[in-house]
């Protein structure tokens, strides 16, 4: 019988999965097998007979990789698992900073006593107008899961898409869209584009990547769009862009302090993969991971 600990909430769905073979315990300390979300294990003493943590998402920076090796415990994340609710999420975060939703929202809030509020409403909605997606070119960071999705989303909109990864040569660029402009250098992205995304793990080469240098070749008034790590994005360049109007738009979905307090940047709670069926997805891979590494020694989506 192999014993299971769930350090955050699992899926239904995806616990279901588990044969008689396993067994959920309350007691990390008897688990042969950890599923984890967000729960930070770096300074957790692992149980010396812990075989394999399974991270129900794809970002793993809440584990210790190198500890886990050491100690022989495989890692496994469930990469694409959750690739649509973001997609949807992105493609969300660039009508908000089309159209001033948010304000328009916010004002007919402010004004919901007034009894002629929808009158005054033809009056005041001038404020909020705001542009189309329809034409506009986006530019794509990363074409891994999410990226790919995102850019055949974006082209079904009527948009023009710029593509770029290090890691994707120019055939799979083709194979994930013929109509996607490919480029090797970001230096040949940033100044086509309205909108761009990022969609790329905090790396050593990633973390700040979204830098001044950056943002200076980007076109005045683009969008930025950061749904993947807070990381990437130096936020005290950010919000000198946005202060000079550079940036018209930071729509984030990671809050912190510097964020929060940038003009015009639209800043959500980590909203990216908080879907029902995202959750069911990645936690039904994780299971599978587990069973399949515990019983068979399978190692697809091993990290360490």
């Amino acid at each position: 019988m192999y014993k299971v600990h769930c350090l955050n909430n699992i899926s239904a769905d995806g616990l279901a999965v588990f044969t008689d073979e396993y067994e959920l315990v309350d007691d990390i300390a008897h688990a042969d097998a950890v599923l984890v979300r967000s729960a930070d294990m770096h300074e957790m003493e692992l149980p010396a007979n812990l075989k394999v943590i399974a991270r129900a998402g794809a970002g793993v920076n809440n584990i210790p990789l190198q500890k886990c090796a050491d100690a022989g415990i495989a890692v496994f994340n469930t990469p694409g698992a959750n690739a649509n609710a973001v997609k949807e999420l992105v493609l969300a975060g660039m009508l908000l900073a089309a159209r001033d939703i948010v304000g328009g929202i916010a004002w007919v809030q402010e004004n919901a006593a007034d009894e002629n509020v929808g009158k005054a409403a033809e009056k005041a909605k001038k404020a909020f107008a705001g542009g189309e997606i329809f034409g506009k070119t986006l530019g794509v960071i990363g074409l891994g899961a999410i990226g790919a999705k995102v850019v055949a989303a974006a082209e079904a909109l009527g948009m023009k898409v710029v593509g770029y990864d290090p890691f994707v040569d120019a055939e799979r660029a083709a194979a994930i869209s013929a109509d996607m402009m490919f480029v090797t250098d970001l230096a040949d992205l940033y100044p086509a584009c309205d909108y761009v995304t990022i969609h790329v793990p905090a790396l050593k080469d990633t973390v700040g990547m979204v830098n001044a240098e950056a943002i200076a070749q980007m076109k005045d008034g683009v969008v930025f769009l950061n749904f993947s790590r807070d990381t990437l994005v130096d936020d005290a360049a950010m919000a000198a862009a946005l202060e000079a109007g550079k940036v018209a738009r930071y729509v984030t979905d990671f809050a912190n302090p510097a964020v929060v307090a940038m003009p015009r940047a639209i800043v959500m709670p980590h909203l990216g993969a908080s879907t029902k069926e995202a959750e069911d997805n990645c936690a039904k891979m994780a299971a599978r991971s587990v069973m399949d590494y515990l019983e068979r020694g399978v190692t697809v989506h091993k990290v360490n």
